[in-house]
């Protein structure tokens, strides 16, 4: 494909929030001299820039006024044999490479295709290999960061390429040192470490049904990913149908005493206990004891079946998006005082 810079470009059909507005310039990128073509466009502009992947995980505002990069970087592999002392799981054995623009259910398929453990419960996840990292994306009791191992990027400052180990990506829940440093790094590929041989893990409620409990030592990946793809199913719409970002919400949490004070006023409270002693708290319980569950108003609304997905099948603007998203957040503050952060990305 040879690399064009193309103007005035609507957006909507990128996003899965269906969002309508418009690109000033953009460009599809295929290899890392594209990339270099297109931030020295900007330089030279002085423009702003916007690196976009799937579109699951973003809010558009408004317009953007600068170069809007559509990741399309290609390509997945095993290397090799997992080195000894590797900042990994103790049974990870297998490497996986995957270009930044590849699907992440391509690189999902391509690991339970060969029978590999670690991306099962990751099943059905929207978005592509390059954004995971900067959400540490996470479903069914997995996150990312169990699996990786490290990944290049291509620091916008000055074009230079940079591997990022486990540790120096700053993972956290649903954090990563690329959220926080927003277009300073645009990331090419990820590495992870996968396992020939492992354990279901089905500990997430829902999971266990329909296996059985004496034979979990002979349940295959595929079978947890089957499971899982028929609760996702179940539960998310389709944004073919149903424009909608996933969960738009982060689950809070919060610490031991504010758990027993909610546990105490609420006896049905969803909370996991965290390795640090706080608590992760189920935003679509919050949401949905807070009467908001299915509520829509004026094109935006919180999905039937879950309460955490936002849609929007009025196809309306990023603010009114945005204003619809703050009341749910502030309802559910004033009901039981926690704060719900939103997960997308919101440009510009």
């Amino acid at each position: 494909m040879t690399f064009c810079i193309s103007e005035n470009i609507d957006l909507q059909r990128f996003l899965t929030l269906a969002i309508p507005a418009k690109a000033r310039f953009f460009c599809v990128v295929t290899c890392i001299d594209d990339i270099r073509q297109a931030l020295e466009f900007t330089r030279a502009r002085n423009l702003p820039l916007m690196v976009l992947g799937g579109g699951s995980n973003v809010v558009m505002r408004s317009d953007f006024a600068g170069l809007v990069m559509q990741i399309a970087l290609r390509g997945i592999d095993v290397q090799a044999e997992v080195k000894e002392g590797a900042e990994i799981a103790a049974d990870a054995n297998v490497y996986v490479a995957a270009a930044a623009g590849e699907s992440w259910q391509a690189l999902v398929d391509f690991s339970l295709a060969r029978g590999l453990w670690g991306l099962e419960n990751l099943n059905l996840i929207p978005g592509t290999v390059g954004a995971a990292p900067i959400q540490n994306i996470g479903a069914y009791g997995v996150e990312l960061d169990q699996v990786f191992y490290d990944l290049q990027a291509l620091r916008v400052s000055d074009g230079e390429l940079v591997v990022f180990s486990k540790s120096a990506c700053e993972f956290s829940y649903r954090d990563s040192f690329f959220k926080r440093s927003k277009g300073e790094y645009i990331i090419l590929s990820v590495r992870l470490c996968l396992a020939s041989h492992g354990v279901a893990k089905l500990a997430y409620p829902g999971l266990l049904d329909n296996f059985d409990p004496s034979g979990l030592d002979q349940v295959l990946p595929m079978a947890v990913a089957d499971r899982v793809a028929k609760l996702r199913r179940a539960k998310l719409p389709d944004p073919a149908v149903i424009p909608n970002a996933g969960s738009f919400f982060h689950n809070p949490i919060v610490d031991a005493k504010q758990e027993a004070r909610l546990r105490a006023e609420h006896a049905d409270l969803v909370s996991y206990l965290q390795a640090d002693g706080r608590y992760k708290l189920a935003a679509a319980w919050l949401i949905d004891r807070a009467g908001l569950k299915g509520k829509v108003s004026e094109g935006v609304g919180m999905h039937a079946h879950q309460a955490l997905v936002l849609i929007n099948p009025g196809r309306c603007d990023g603010n009114q998006v945005l204003n619809f998203a703050h009341r749910i957040a502030d309802q559910v503050e004033a009901m039981f005082g926690v704060r719900l952060v939103i997960e997308p990305q919101i440009y510009p």
